[in-house]
């Protein structure tokens, strides 16, 4: 199953991103249920969120992986959604 994990930083915590940035990446690499990702970017072209692509067996599988998040763990969003996707180009 395919799931679209979108996330958008609270506002100011662009700090918070880059402190926990090479402890998301190894989870990323880690778990091996990412087949994309990458951060949302702000007006300005700072990181502000991110995009990630879960290829897991269910729903409750996508759930664990972004509660086990080091961003998450962090604290970093202010809003996350799960959201069942299905890939047509690319």
């Amino acid at each position: 199953m395919l799931i679209a994990l979108i996330a958008r930083d609270k506002p100011g915590h662009l700090q918070t991103r880059l402190d926990n940035r090479d402890a998301h990446l190894a989870y990323i690499n880690d778990t091996g249920a990412v087949a994309q990702a990458g951060p949302l970017l702000d007006q300005d072209g700072n990181m502000a969120g991110s995009l990630v692509i879960l290829d897991v067996e269910d729903m409750a599988a996508g759930e664990a992986w972004a509660a086990n998040d080091p961003y998450n763990k962090a604290g970093l969003f202010e809003a996350v959604e799960l959201i069942t996707w299905k890939k047509v180009i690319g």
